[in-house]
This record gives C-alpha cells, structure tokens and sequence, in this order.
C-alpha cells in the first residue's frame, strides 16, 4: 500500500505547485488556448487562456511513479512501463497538435495523417511489446483474449499466433482511438475531463488491488482468481495519475486558469486505454468510463444523422455538454451533474466487478 500512497501524494503535490509555475510559464510566452468560432459563444472568454497542461499531467505522474520506486528500492515493472509508454507517447502526440495550433493560432493542429501516423505507430508498438515478455509465471502483460471482467473464452488467436498477433494489434489501435477520441472530445468544460479522469484512474486502483489479492495460482480455475501481470505497479501508475489529476483540477476548475489541451487528453485517453488492456478489463473499461463513451456517442450520433437526413441535428451542439450549454445551463451545473453520471459509472462498474467475483466464488 506505501507505493501506491507515495505514487498518489507525490503526483498530487507535483500536480498542485507545477501546474501553477507551467501556467505563468505559458503566459509569459502567450501560449493560449484559441477558440473554434462555431462553438458556444461563452467561449470566447477563454481565448487566451493557457493550454497544454496536460504537459505537468504527464511529468507529475510519471515522476511520481518513478519516484516512489526509488524511495522504496523496487524496480520498475514491464507492465506499468507499457502503460506509460502508451501516456507519454499520446501526450507527445497531443503536444505537437497544441503546440501547432497556438504557434499559428488556427484550430487545426496536426494534419490527420500525421497524427494517426503518430498514433498508430505508438499503438502498435505497444501492442506488439504487451503480448511478449512473460513473466515467470508465463503470464505476458496483455492477452490474445477479448476481456470484460478477467480474460473471456473469446480468443483472436483462435486461428493460430500469426493471425492472432495481427488481430490484437487492431483490437489493442480500436482501444486507444477510441479512448483517446473520448477523452479529447469529453475536454470540452472547465474541469470536466479531469475530475471524470481522476473518478476513473481512482476506479481502477481499487480494481489492481482487489487483484493482487485474488490473483491466479498454480492450478487454480481461472474463473475464481485473475491474471494480471504487475498489478502492484499497475495500481501505482492509476494512483499516480489520479493524483496529478487531482493537483491539476485544483487550477482547472471554472474559471480555468489553464487547460489540459490535446497533450492532456490524449495522454490520459491512452493511459486508461492501456490500463484496461494490461488489467485484463477492456469491456468492463467502458462502464467504468461510460461518460466517456456517452459524450463520444452523442457526437458520432450528431454526425451520422447530420449525413443520412441531409442536414438534421439530432442535438443543438455535439458533444453532448455543449448541447446542455445552448439550451441555458451553466458550466458549472454541466460540469457537477457530468461528475455525478461520471460517477455512478464507475460505481456500477465496481459493483459489477465484485459482484461477479462473488458469484464466482
């Protein structure tokens, strides 16, 4: 329990005091944020206001983990190493598209080639490097199994490791497209992406812990225990994030003093993507972080039915919290309710997650 304690305080602290100097930091360069002109008009308030903190995000979980480590005298583990690889990676993504946008003050960023270039590239490295390298155990950081609650009979390699590496590969991309997507399209709102961050990288401490004290021994029925590689470590990677999330929100929460920008959103939707992947949880991700899914859905929705009814809006703005936006709610009131859903989301997940183990048992 200490690394998972240390992980959490040093990245709250480092969150809390960094966010604040990479703020200043950023004023003084007038690096600020530029707002699209077909969105709310509240917006244009906010013109200016300093972006890409997900950069302090990033340091402040990173060397939290690393950090706690070392005050402890462990050495990192390949599981939460994949996972962070996967969080820096889109977090350079997403900083390359903020940096683009503000050094030329249009809303483009990165072209899309370039950027799914650059996510993909990270994506399939991390799929390739997660599926190697067990444990001694025998056990590698991700499966070639679809997993819900622990690891299903749904297996892609069900036609041979050739075919089942190629399959993973583009599970493992769908799973951080679509988080990164997510996450990226719920950063809408003062504070609203990162506190819903923070309830769901909180989720998943409590999921790695309830792990590490069932996990799989020799012989047993994988049905009554579950396999995870380094889930102690996993747990510190979630705390640590949860952390800087929070040491983050602190400056994030309306009026926002900075924004996590693209750098922020990109990293965390990568980072939950990864931990889900590794944790063996990957359907059950998605009621954990079922806010993210429904901002998302609204805005596929909006567009789909934009497309097939030639020009009908199904929502007065997608994504979803700028539908609420228009129709006279304030921020705050958007942002405090989207936190309840957030977490009831993660409460059910939890729930169910027990539940299950219990009825395994």
């Amino acid at each position: 329990m200490l690394n998972i304690l240390y992980s959490f305080a040093l990245a709250l602290l480092l969150a809390l005091f960094g966010t604040r100097l990479f703020a200043r930091f950023l004023v003084k360069k007038s690096y600020g944020q530029f707002i699209r002109q077909d969105g709310p008009t509240a917006h244009y308030t906010k013109r200016g206001t300093p972006t890409m903190g997900g950069v302090v995000i990033i340091v402040a979980a990173v060397a939290a983990y690393f950090l706690a480590d070392l005050i402890l005298w462990r050495q990192p583990r390949l599981s939460a190493l994949l996972v962070l690889f996967l969080f820096v990676g889109m977090g350079v993504v997403g900083f390359l598209d903020d940096f683009i946008k503000i050094s030329r003050q249009r809303s483009l960023g990165l072209r899309p080639a370039a950027k799914f270039i650059g996510q993909g590239a990270i994506g399939v490295s991390f799929a390739l490097l997660a599926i190697h390298f067990p444990s001694q155990r025998g056990w590698t950081p991700a499966s070639f199994k679809i997993s819900f609650l622990r690891d299903t009979p749904l297996d892609l390699a069900f036609a041979g490791r050739a075919l089942g590496l190629v399959l993973f590969v583009l599970w493992a991309n769908f799973l951080i497209t679509a988080w990164t997507n997510a996450v990226n399209l719920t950063d809408g709102l003062d504070g609203l992406a990162t506190g819903a961050a923070a309830m769901v990288f909180a989720a998943y401490i409590i999921v790695t812990l309830w792990g590490i004290s069932n996990l799989c021994e020799a012989g047993e029925a994988l049905t009554h225990c579950y396999v995870m590689r380094d889930p102690l470590d996993v747990a510190m990677i979630a705390a640590a994030i949860t952390g800087a999330c929070l040491g983050f929100l602190w400056w994030n929460v309306h009026p926002a003093a900075i924004f996590m920008g693209d750098t922020g959103a990109l990293a965390l939707g990568g980072a939950f993507a990864g931990i889900s992947i590794v944790t063996r949880t990957e359907i059950l991700a998605a009621l954990i972080g079922g806010l993210f899914v429904l901002v998302a859905a609204s805005d596929i929705i909006q567009i789909g039915w934009f497309k097939l009814s030639g020009g009908k809006r199904v929502f007065k703005m997608a994504p979803l919290h700028h539908h609420f936006e228009l129709s006279g709610w304030g921020e705050t009131t958007i942002v405090i309710r989207f936190w309840l859903i957030c977490a009831l989301f993660v409460a059910v997940g939890l729930g169910m997650f027990y539940a299950e183990w219990v009825v395994a048992r």
